[in-house]
């Protein structure tokens, strides 16, 4: 038995009841899905092919300035329009061929802070667009991410969209506690470190706030997370604190599962496995992976620059003779696509770390 088992939609784009289910039955087999950055139709494809091979689910996201570069640089984004539209035409092409890959996916947005709100609510409007004619959002769920508020404020806020995004059974992710480092245009690498540890307190109280509205929900909560890759300092991941949040609520609410809150691993990237399994082993059901990947996408171009160089000075002419053409060497569909397999294989690699390889 698989996760395809489970599932009413066994291939594509899941979302609704489909998404609560792949992520119960994650936390019964202990794995979480990699959540793939994508900024690209060459990204999208990339990450696909590397959860088809390894039949595993995967999640693909966008954050607002990749949605903004899915539109094209050029476009203007005073008004979130490009990251509005960028995201729109994403999500559709998605929608599109994630079929022919048979696989499950879950379509989704990345941290959307106070001053990003904009672009979260042209995107709810064109979700219940969609769901109008299709019954179903556009998008599996969207993240809000209001960590560097006010807690209440965060909570409260919060708890609106999910009333928005209840009636189309869509997922909502939120943060608590900072991720730290620096990702997309956001900055959190001056926070005192405190602040990228949340407190048990605070997992309950979303909880209380947050499930009588829907139970399509999920918790980034902060245990010393940093995205990037940094160099070691004095915060260090203590996945340990994510078990005594679902200690505190298991408690508080007398549930019968001993993982009744589903938790999201940020800032993943140089983490080592170790961490991730101790993560997954508590709850968590998603963890986010961009910096590691846009290295990987960037290794297979650099190397076929570097090794072909001589090939792609010019259009005719090269080491094998004068009158050479260059245009197999130069065509973008052969070096773009060696940039999409050193990505595909790092995904691979997460699609292992996080035991989701061979979960169809």
């Amino acid at each position: 038995m698989g996760v395809q088992d489970v599932l009413t939609r066994k291939t594509g784009v899941i979302t609704g009841d489909d998404v609560l289910k792949l992520f119960n039955y994650a936390q019964e087999h202990n794995f979480a899905i990699p959540a793939i950055n994508v900024t690209s139709s060459s990204t999208i494809v990339a990450s696909l092919e590397a959860a088809r091979d390894a039949k595993a689910p995967i999640i693909l996201q966008m954050s607002q300035g990749g949605a903004a570069y899915f539109a094209g640089k050029g476009v203007a984004n005073g008004k979130q329009e490009a990251s509005i539209a960028g995201g729109i035409a994403a999500a559709q092409f998605i929608r599109a061929v994630a079929p022919v890959y048979g696989i499950p996916v879950v379509l989704h947005t990345d941290h959307c802070a106070k001053k990003l709100l904009p672009w979260l609510d042209g995107l709810l409007d064109a979700d219940e667009k969609y769901f109008k004619e299709h019954g179903e959002p556009l998008f599996s769920s969207h993240m809000i991410d209001l960590s560097e508020e006010e807690v209440e404020w965060n909570i409260k806020t919060t708890a609106e969209y999910l009333k928005r995004a209840a009636p189309m059974k869509q997922w909502l992710e939120m943060e608590i506690g900072i991720t730290g480092g620096e990702e997309d245009g956001v900055n959190n690498e001056d926070v005192d470190n405190n602040s990228l540890y949340t407190q048990p307190e605070d997992i309950l109280n979303i909880y209380n706030a947050l499930s009588p509205i829907s139970p399509y929900f999920s918790i980034a909560a902060g245990f010393g997370n940093v995205h990037g890759v940094y160099k070691p300092g004095n915060v260090k991941l203590q996945p340990e604190l994510l078990g005594k949040h679902q200690a505190h609520v298991k408690a508080a609410i007398k549930a019968k599962e001993d993982k009744p809150v589903f938790l999201v691993f940020h800032g993943g990237s140089g983490s080592s496995k170790e961490e991730f399994q101790r993560a997954i082993g508590y709850g968590v059901v998603k963890v986010n992976l961009d910096t590691d990947l846009q290295y990987a996408y960037l290794t297979g171009i650099r190397d076929y620059v570097l090794i072909k160089k001589d090939y792609i000075m010019k259009q005719v002419g090269n080491p094998d003779g004068e009158d050479k053409p260059n245009k197999k060497y130069f065509d973008p569909r052969v070096w773009v696509r060696e940039g999409e397999k050193t990505m595909s294989a790092r995904v691979t690699e997460g699609l292992k770390d996080f035991n989701t390889a061979g979960q169809l």
